[in-house]
């Protein structure tokens, strides 16, 4: 029973405890058993929650007595320690926060506790989560479970390997430029980064730039997503940019058949892609082909024109630098690890560069809204390959020779537009490694896309395969 438990979705374990088949008390001992066997290895979980179990009992005795439950009541779940959590330690993998412990829990916390949901453990990351590797001075280097030697990505690497593990059914990641998304397509879980300004970033740090940042839920399926979604969304009237209040309905009990126009595309615009992940990306879009959707092979002129990576580094490094000064001013060199000591040594955007970056990201939002006018969704790949090994720097992509940072390709165009992407497992790599693709929707469709990734996840062949831990 204890495997089937951690190895639950939260909806299913949400179900178990209501009607009262498991309690959660045997649902968070579950977990904690998982981590205490198998995180030794994973290194995902960096602060497991004292009071988690009394929690738990509490949870019991809301359910033993009638009362009210919220949708995911009893329900364990971690957070990316970047993420603040109210008498929790919250230390933004850096010394420099060594023993934080913040007042309040940033909103989205807050509303997953108020779904019912108990706060399991804190999990790791990069330093000040600017990485596509969660490694850092303080709690070291998180592994992939389903290769130890690989990494499980950044920034939400410790969230998306607990999840993988069995350490947790759902989580909240944060994404600048591919770290909800990315995580995800390395450890083959699902994720979502919505619509931005759809989930408040109260309560997160660096919050600078806000315009791309963004927080999501991660699990392993699409229909905890979309529950953690519908909690998540709404303003909180303190982040400015947490406006919207569009409706949604996540689509999942729509019928299969549902006449929507899909495009696919793996390039060009995005830089080189391994083979194998081309193929995934064309399966899932054939597999929509075959059950009634309008598919066909697309561009999109605007992300050949401007390189979304490049506009994005432009953009955002002056107010990320300048947040990084503030957060390690006075600091020694072996104090800070290699994402801040590079971004300190970082040159500045020139004025004319971040304008011409501006305009170009302005171009962007364009050509997505032209696709947008004539098809409902776009599939894409999350990642060029699949889970890399650690500490490399540089790539041999489809006989191309780039950087670390391309791996962000198809992801950060998401980030600079604003648009929802979905992350969801659909094919396997020759050496036994998940392949995710991203489903993109127009700006607040998440409704959308949730029904798309859905429809794969019940098409998909891979999506019963668990590590090996």
């Amino acid at each position: 029973m204890s495997h089937e438990l951690f190895f639950s979705d939260a909806t299913r374990l949400a179900e178990l405890i209501r009607t009262r088949e498991v309690s959660p008390v045997e649902v968070m001992q579950a977990h904690l058993d998982r981590i205490e066997a198998v995180d030794p290895q994973v290194n995902a979980i960096v602060t497991v929650v004292d009071d988690a179990l009394e929690a738990a009992k509490a949870a019991e005795r809301a359910v033993l007595k009638g009362e009210p439950l919220g949708v995911l009541h009893g329900v364990p779940f971690t957070a990316k320690d970047s993420i603040d959590t109210a008498g929790v330690l919250t230390q933004r993998g850096s010394p420099i926060f060594k023993g934080r412990q913040p007042d309040t829990d940033a909103t989205s916390v807050a509303r997953m506790k108020q779904a019912g949901a108990i706060l399991l453990a804190k999990t790791n990351l990069p330093e000040f989560s600017y990485w596509i590797e969660s490694d850092n001075l303080l709690s070291g280097r998180s592994n992939n479970p389903w290769d130890l030697e690989r990494t499980p990505g950044g920034s939400s690497g410790g969230e998306s390997a607990a999840i993988a593990a069995g350490m947790s059914p759902i989580g909240l990641g944060t994404d600048l430029a591919i770290s909800v998304r990315g995580p995800a397509a390395q450890t083959g879980i699902t994720s979502m980064k919505a619509t931005h300004g759809r989930v408040p970033m109260t309560g997160i740090w660096p919050r600078v730039p806000r315009r791309f940042w963004h927080v999501g839920p991660m699990a392993r399926s699409v229909r905890d997503i979309a529950l953690a979604f519908s909690q998540l969304a709404g303003p909180d009237g303190r982040d400015a940019f947490a406006t919207s209040t569009v409706g949604f309905d996540a689509g999942i009990g729509r019928q299969p058949y549902c006449p929507l126009r899909v495009g696919w595309m793996t390039g060009p615009g995005f830089g080189p892609v391994d083979p194998e992940v081309v193929a995934t990306v064309r399966a899932a879009a054939e597999a929509l082909k075959d059950i009634g959707m309008e598919v066909e092979h697309v561009g999109i002129p605007a992300l050949e024109r401007d390189f979304a990576l490049d506009v994005f580094n432009k953009l955002h490094v002056m107010e990320m630098k300048s947040a990084f000064a503030e957060a390690t001013a006075g600091r020694r060199e072996d104090e800070l690890y290699t994402m801040a000591k590079t971004m300190r040594s970082l040159p500045d955007t020139s004025m004319k560069d971040f304008i011409e970056a501006e305009q170009a990201a302005e171009r962007l939002r364009d050509g997505y809204a032209e696709y947008f006018a004539q098809y409902d969704a776009l599939i894409t790949h999350v990642l060029p390959i699949p889970a890399h090994r650690h500490g490399v720097e540089q790539f041999i992509i489809d006989g191309q020779t780039v950087d670390a940072t391309y791996l962000q390709g198809a992801t950060v165009p998401l980030n600079v537009t604003g648009l929802p992407g979905v992350s969801m497992r659909f094919g396997t790599s020759k050496e036994g490694l998940p392949i995710n693709v991203q489903i993109v929707g127009a700006w607040q469709a998440e409704s959308t896309i949730l029904h798309i990734a859905s429809l794969l996840e019940s098409i998909s062949k891979v999506r019963t395969l668990r590590p090996a831990l």
